[in-house]
């Protein structure tokens, strides 16, 4: 498999996890990002399937697959198919990857002609089950791979329903593996409900921590002041705003996204411009820089998304854009990442961060400048108004002086921080 696959020397995530998998110990496993998690528990379930034996058979009303794949997006699960294909090559394991996007009938036609690993997004995994195409009898292995996004309020429901399926085997009677780079508190004590009580946690790295191979810089740039920075950082590596572009995110036809992916994987489109759609498990090749545009709403998001780059023990870099207005929250966390990446943290962000552990939004004198000037200029523009309109008779007074009243009111709680 060595010599087909690439492979020549194992991971740490791989060197620990593929003992534990084989030996039949249900799983936990944070690694970062790039690290090799995909063949991590692919290998083993397929050295056990090879073993074993299968039953998949195109006569079959009803597939039972041995080993279901769950991950969030379906460009990942896509991936983790394209992966498992190549494992399997030359023997009689056929797996099969399901996702929205595409007609149902069409994945039915899939599954219908054997199935023995298959990987599937959450919604269509439910719908093919309720059809009664797939049974979960037979089924072993089970994996969730971006685990924390699995359990989490987004598809924390689905996954309840799988499991709760009154065809699937109870956990001790399969086996789990879950993995993922970032790993909260509240998901692993989630995660008790579908592991084994004598589960294993393994952890290469700090949990929840970025890839060292990633440079990371945080810069200090206003909301307005963003895209003027990023058409220069993009000048700077040569890459012209005349180049070609595409774009990644959930309001696009499934064709147009595969689209987008193969002509950024191509290199036909050197820049991809991407939702948090693309923040997960996908691995690209030659990917060298990551910016942040916005900054997502949690630490773990920023963990993944900077992954893109620095996979496998290449160098990347990542840029983030940090605006005090709106990223607040995140300046404690970032300086723990940075800190334990061994990446150098702005001093400005570190006197963020000690702002906001004490209780006490950081707002710069320049923010609070901007912040008056805009207050006074929209009162006044709304006085204004209403005056104009109090000509107009006794009605139109009644509603004016409400009008000014409610403005004060506002505007002056909103003040209330200068």
């Amino acid at each position: 498999m060595g010599p087909l696959s690439g492979y020549c020397k194992l991971t740490p995530v791989q060197k620990y996890s593929i003992p534990i998998i084989l030996s039949g110990r249900d799983l936990m496993a944070c690694a970062q990002t790039g690290s090799g998690k995909t063949a991590a528990f692919l290998l083993p379930i397929v050295a056990h399937m090879m073993r074993d034996g299968i039953t998949a058979s195109s006569f079959k009303e009803q597939q039972e697959p041995e080993c279901i794949i769950v991950a969030p997006t379906r460009e990942l699960i896509n991936q983790i198919f394209l992966e498992a294909r190549k494992f399997v090559y030359g023997t009689c394991i056929r797996p099969v990857v399901i996702y929205g996007g595409t007609q149902t009938g069409h994945s039915i036609r899939q599954v219908m002609q054997g199935c023995n690993i298959l990987c599937a997004t959450p919604g269509r995994l439910l719908d093919i089950i309720g059809r009664e195409k797939i049974g979960l009898h037979n089924m072993k292995y089970l994996v969730l791979d971006e685990a924390d996004r699995m359990l989490d309020m987004g598809f924390g429901l689905d996954m309840k329903k799988l499991i709760s399926h009154p065809s699937m085997p109870p956990k001790d009677k399969r086996q789990t593996l879950m993995f993922s780079a970032t790993f909260p508190e509240e998901v692993q004590r989630l995660a008790g409900e579908f592991l084994k009580t004598d589960y294993l946690f393994v952890v290469v790295g700090h949990v929840g921590g970025a890839c060292s191979d990633v440079q990371q810089s945080v810069l200090q740039v206003p909301q307005y002041s963003k895209r003027d920075k990023l058409i220069e950082i993009l000048q700077n590596r040569i890459v012209y705003m005349h180049s070609n572009h595409c774009f990644l995110c959930r309001d696009r036809e499934q064709r147009e996204r595969e689209v987008a992916l193969r002509d950024f994987r191509s290199g036909k489109c050197p820049v991809i411009v991407a939702t948090s759609v693309a923040a997960r498990g996908l691995d690209i090749e030659n990917v060298q820089h990551v910016i942040n545009f916005d900054l997502p709403s949690t630490i773990e998001e920023y963990v993944h998304r900077i992954g893109r780059t620095g996979r496998c023990g290449n160098p990347g870099k990542a840029v983030c854009f940090f605006d005090n207005s709106s990223d607040g929250h995140l300046a404690q966390p970032l300086v723990k990442v940075l800190s334990d990446a061994q990446q150098e943290v702005p001093a400005w962000l570190e006197e963020i961060a000690f702002d906001f552990q004490g209780g006490r939004a950081f707002t710069s004198a320049n923010t609070q400048k901007v912040s008056l000037e805009i207050w006074l200029l929209e009162l006044f523009l709304s006085i204004t108004v209403c005056l104009a309109l109090q000509i107009q008779g006794n009605a139109t007074e009644t509603v004016s002086t409400v009008t000014v009243s409610l403005i004060l009111v506002v505007r002056f709680q909103s003040a209330w921080y200068f």
